[in-house]
């Protein structure tokens, strides 16, 4: 029972990690004021891109680090557009999500069907065999630590430091921060190149390590999921945490309620719960009495032109 035990939560554990690592991303991005609807054509940018590499150099460290430049290359495109050219945000970011699923099925056609050793668990001698807290603590790969460390550090970064402050001053009132000689343009392009940073960083863990095999659009709804996440946590990281681990659980509970046919229901509305899930929750939050405490960044979405 105990393993079994550790072992869905490990599952849970890997399945949140993906949508933490981009929801983290969007949650900085979204603070400088920028909406982004191209997390999943970001996230299936550095799938494949990360698959692509490893397979072929043979190093996963490189396809990694290839896989967030590849996820920074689609951000900066979205920050030409609608920072300098000042496209429609929505509208491009919904672009950006078709051009990044037709990219990567084109990129990944040669790669399908091939796959490779997952990343590497951390295993401390006498440590990682401990019952139940070894494996649980000590059994993951280092995308899963980073995950968490990234956490704190954004954390940190938007309450603690001055580049932080700036980025929330700008999210909250450009035209203060613009007035008071703050490149609202340049934090707005840094935050954007953050996300898709993150954004690709997600997608290889994906590919490299939860499922580390390459299929066509194997991100599945995730990047929208970690979209919504980032309101269900009402722009705070530590809530992004417990949201992305918390809609990670509902995921595998899907998947396991299928395998063990716990519901006399078609295996369609079970693959439903995560997104019918998310929906539930943002409907919840926006109707509740607790909409006023959202504290969305009055300037999101909004286009900035500086005065010349």
């Amino acid at each position: 029972m105990n393993d079994a035990l550790v072992l869905g939560l490990i599952t849970v554990v890997s399945a949140a990690t993906p949508l933490l690592l981009a929801a983290l991303g969007e949650l900085v991005v979204e603070r400088s004021g920028v909406l982004n609807l191209g997390v999943e054509g970001m996230m299936l940018a550095g799938a494949v891109t990360g698959f692509a590499v490893t397979v072929t150099t043979g190093s996963a460290t490189l396809g990694i680090i290839c896989a967030m430049a590849a996820g920074m290359a689609m951000a900066f495109t979205f920050g030409v557009l609608t920072l300098s050219l000042m496209a429609n945000q929505v509208a491009t970011g919904l672009a950006l999500t078709i051009f990044g699923i037709g990219l990567s099925s084109l990129v990944g056609a040669g790669f399908v069907g091939i796959a490779i050793e997952p990343l590497p668990k951390l295993n401390i001698p006498g440590i990682t065999t401990i019952p139940v807290i070894g494996p649980l603590l000590f059994g993951h790969d280092i995308l899963i630590y980073a995950s968490i460390a990234l956490t704190g550090g954004v954390a940190w970064f938007l309450k603690r430091s001055r580049p932080g402050m700036i980025l929330r001053a700008v999210g909250e009132s450009d035209e203060s921060a613009h007035s008071i000689g703050y490149d609202v343009i340049r934090v707005r392009y840094m935050a954007v190149l953050f996300g898709g940073l993150m954004a690709g960083l997600a997608g290889a863990f994906l590919s490299l390590s939860y499922t580390p095999l390459w299929i066509e659009n194997m991100t599945a709804g995730r990047g929208w999921i970690a979209l919504a996440l980032v309101v269900f946590a009402t722009w705070r990281p530590w809530r992004v945490l417990f949201g992305a681990y918390l809609f990670g659980g509902v995921t595998i509970l899907q998947l396991a309620s299928q395998a063990a046919d716990w519901f006399d229901v078609p295996s369609q509305v079970m693959s439903m719960l995560p997104y019918v899930a998310t929906i539930l929750v943002l409907t919840i939050i926006s109707a509740g009495p607790w909409r006023t405490r959202l504290n969305a960044p009055a300037c999101l979405g909004k286009p900035f032109r500086p005065a010349s």
